[in-house]
């Protein structure tokens, strides 16, 4: 008997032995599960790219930016809006981004020729409005009027593509034009028309449409009026190549078209 009860207790710990050694391995394996989601998820976040774009393209580029992102998902599209002069700057001098959006051939050439970024492709052209607040103080009726003394005018700075268009109106128009304050760029402009530090403003007809009730604006005949061109291209040194490539294809989709179209844009 005393043989017997040995034996069952032996037979007894080994079972218990085995069922810890299962509760063990079982454990080890639902980690192991719960793990492989995370995994997933990580890898479906295909990758990151940065924008820089002009800053009249703020609202445009802010809706593709969106859409592409749930056309693509997994994909993710960061914007930095700014005048499209400093933006070459900024690539020129090793700033990381990916794709740059430009409000003039001429900043794109910039970069090009730097070997920053090739093949640009024309999307969109805009033309100049003028901007002033929705009472309209200085009784702004007309493009030549912002050479009288007594209306304060904002306009971008001289080498900002929206500068450089505004000239190029004055020049048309036979004007001399002597503003108040020159800003950094079109949203700037538009900023001092909204907060009524100004008479008037000249920005882009896009940007009057952007503001609404905000501003009104007053048209530029279309004999002095100037226009500039928007490029689009992937910049050379983009570590999402296949990603910048792609988010350029759809601003030139008729997706794109559409979008810009709406805002005001012309086709280039």
């Amino acid at each position: 008997m005393r043989r017997f009860a040995l034996a069952a207790v032996a037979l007894a710990a080994i079972a218990v032995a085995g069922c810890s050694s299962s509760s063990s391995s079982s454990t080890a394996s639902g980690s192991s599960s719960s793990s492989a989601p995370a995994a997933s998820s990580s890898a479906a976040q295909t990758g990151t790219i940065t924008v820089l774009a002009a800053a009249s393209l703020m609202g445009t580029f802010t809706e593709l930016g969106k859409q592409f992102e749930a056309a693509h998902p997994g994909d993710t599209v960061k914007f930095s809006f700014g005048a499209s002069s400093a933006l070459a700057e900024q690539i020129n001098s090793g700033a990381p981004a990916d794709v740059f959006a430009s409000a003039s051939t001429k900043n794109m050439d910039q970069v090009v020729t730097k070997g920053n970024a090739s093949n640009p492709q024309n999307f969109a052209k805009n033309i100049m409005e003028v901007a002033v607040p929705p009472n309209n103080p200085a009784k702004v009726t007309s493009v030549n009027d912002l050479a009288k003394s007594s209306v304060k005018v904002a306009l971008c700075q001289p080498l900002v593509p929206c500068g450089v268009v505004a000239a190029e109106v004055f020049k048309n128009a036979k004007i001399t034009v002597k503003p108040v304050t020159l800003q950094p760029d079109v949203k700037s402009v538009l900023t001092q028309v909204e907060l009524g530090n100004v008479d008037a403003g000249v920005v882009y007809v896009t940007d009057v449409e952007a503001a609404g009730s905000k501003v009104k604006g007053v048209t530029i005949p279309a004999d002095v009026n100037a226009t500039t061109t928007y490029p689009i291209a992937a910049l050379t040194h983009s570590t999402e190549q296949s990603i910048a490539q792609a988010f350029v294809a759809y601003v030139l989709s008729p997706t794109g078209e559409q979008v810009l179209k709406a805002a005001g844009f012309e086709q280039p």
